[in-house]
């Protein structure tokens, strides 16, 4: 779209191709999609135009990984009073190599229509551009251009590779559409859900104003709902209860936001015959998406955002009038002392040190255990011990991990956060996966986390350690199943300096140990603040190896600055 020239004629990220002499482009608001009503016009005004013609081009996110052999789908809108000759190219960054083109020859075009072509790579380039050209004299419109892959995970849009990291990790849930992203700044730029349905033409978009970009919204709640299905995993709806970073509403005005939050559920999980259900169904689902968990808000239970206590019981008992399953998570810490209103669950982020989240690894073995479960909904080490995604931080991590593990009766989900960063927008660090336009790679944060994959609904088993060095060191025992074998499967972190000589010695598993298909994991570095690269992707991943002294009693060397998961094959 080109909204972001409605006054002023910027077509950004868009770029002209020819000069004054050529071609002139501007942008008016003559489009036929009311949301979105600046469209471009584009006057070519020689007669003897260059050999490529002119027009413009876009290079995606800081480039576009174009790959031969494999196609691409534009989808474009068009109109012109006169016949259109419309080249749609694939051309490297600097638009001297032609990897792809098709074109468009229709003498009918005054009103709007929608083109569809197919864009067929004879060559790669990772910097890859858009280019949409012509050399015939005359006025062209253009709004609402798309250019996808034609294969992406499941036929829906997300990236494949990324898509199987993800699944790599076994996700339980899905929380979205995000933290800040939720409240935005100013109410004015929050996530409003039903501008992110339907034909994602008529999507207005919003300025992202906390992480500071434009989005179309083309990834919508629909969308978002979607993944989470394919994935296999809960959705986590966050919503927006009439709060933002720096303004709010309550009373009277609040009502709106009400109705908002319990249509956004109608949508998910009202029948096809439903006022939104049907919208749904429309949009190709029309059976319901299990969403079971909401959460009302985003970090806004402050001392100084009174507000929340007054908002958060309007929709709590607005949502649970209507969808008594729904689980409803609080903003508000209970980790320490009882909340003073109803909650299924509570949210608890943490954002901290090395050292403090180690050292938060018993944070949930004193909380009482009536009342509403933990939802670690954001941790990670940053500041100066994460850079951009460190063993180090890892480390604590894992740790602190290990303690929700203990303390699994309590605590009920975690995720890390943030999941992903492309790599050429460091807003945030660390992220758990970082990305360009075609590579891909897994922090150690990323890497820690696969040691847990097999936590949800394992067997957890008390477990002591003796040790001089116990205060560096954090353990947790479980029993996992695959396929063929059940494991028990010791993990142990060694936050210090030394390398540790322990005794693991299982008791009451009425069971014995099976030497041969019984393994060591270790993740560890030469160096604390080594970090993963697009250069070096596997500098700091786990090395699984043979146990050949596995049995029911063993010694094992701990190295420092390591986990090690020693899982033995029970028989």
């Amino acid at each position: 779209c080109f909204e972001a020239g409605a006054n002023t004629s910027n077509i950004d990220p868009w770029s002209i191709i020819g000069d004054e002499s050529s071609v002139h482009v501007t942008t008016d608001r003559s489009s036929c999609f009311s949301q979105n009503p600046v469209a471009v016009r584009i006057e070519v005004v020689c007669d003897d135009c260059p050999a490529g013609g002119v027009g413009i081009y876009n290079p995606g996110f800081w480039g576009m990984n174009v790959e031969e052999g494999k196609a691409y789908n534009l989808v474009m809108h068009i109109r012109s009073l006169e016949s259109v000759e419309l080249t749609a190219s694939l051309t490297c960054s600097n638009g001297s190599q032609n990897l792809a083109s098709n074109s468009v020859r229709e003498t009918n075009l005054s009103t709007w229509t929608k083109i569809e072509l197919q864009l067929l790579a004879q060559g790669t380039c990772r910097t890859s551009r858009l280019e949409l050209t012509t050399r015939k004299r005359g006025v062209i419109w253009l709004d609402q251009v798309s250019l996808m892959p034609s294969e992406t995970y499941k036929g829906h849009g997300f990236r494949k590779e990324l898509m199987y990291m993800l699944l790599d990790l076994k996700p339980r849930f899905l929380r979205f559409p995000g933290g800040c992203f939720v409240e935005g700044n100013w109410l004015k730029n929050a996530f409003r859900w039903k501008e992110t349905i339907g034909p994602w033409e008529e999507r207005p978009g919003h300025y992202g104003d906390v992480w500071h970009y434009w989005t179309d919204d083309g990834l919508g709640y629909y969308e978002l709902l979607e993944l989470a299905e394919d994935l296999g995993a809960n959705p986590v709806w966050v919503l927006n209860i009439g709060m933002s970073h720096h303004d709010a509403v309550n009373g009277t005005m609040l009502a709106p936001f009400i109705k908002d939050a319990t249509d956004s559920l109608e949508f998910a999980k009202g029948s096809d015959k439903s006022t939104w259900g049907s919208v749904r169904a429309t949009m190709g689902h029309p059976e319901p998406f299990p969403l079971k968990y909401v959460a009302l808000g985003n970090e806004d239970c402050a001392p100084f955002k009174l507000i929340y206590r007054e908002n958060y019981p309007k929709f709590y008992n607005a949502i649970k009038e209507a969808y008594p399953d729904i689980q409803i998570i609080s903003n508000c810490d209970g980790s320490s002392g009882p909340l003073d209103h109803p909650a299924d669950l509570y949210d608890y982020h943490i954002y901290e040190n090395a050292s403090t989240v180690f050292f938060k690894k018993n944070e949930f073995d004193r909380t009482s255990r009536n009342g509403p479960k933990v939802f670690v909904s954001e941790y990670a080490v940053n500041g100066e011990d994460a850079g951009n995604g460190s063993l180090l931080a890892s480390l604590a991590e894992a740790a602190f991990l290990i303690g929700l593990e203990k303390n699994s009766d309590v605590v009920q989900m975690a995720c890390y956060a943030p999941l992903f960063v492309n790599d050429n927008d460091r807003v945030w660090n660390p992220d758990a996966i970082v990305f360009n336009s075609w590579q891909q790679y897994g922090t150690p944060s990323y890497w820690m986390q696969t040691y847990f994959r097999e936590s949800s609904g394992a067997m957890i088993h008390p477990i002591m350690i003796s040790s001089s060095y116990s205060d560096l060191l954090a353990a947790s025992a479980i029993t996992w199943q695959d396929a063929e074998n059940t494991f028990l499967r010791v993990k142990i972190v060694n936050f210090g300096p030394n390398a540790v000589n322990l005794t693991i010695s299982s008791s009451g598993l009425q069971a014995g140990v099976d030497t041969a298909k019984s393994t060591v994991t270790v993740l560890t570095s030469s160096n604390l603040l080594d970090e993963n690269s697009f250069s070096e992707p596997n500098k700091v991943v786990p090395v699984a190896s043979e146990l050949p002294n596995a049995a029911e009693q063993m010694q094992v060397l701990h190295f420092p600055y390591s986990i090690c998961s020693f899982d033995l094959a029970l028989v």
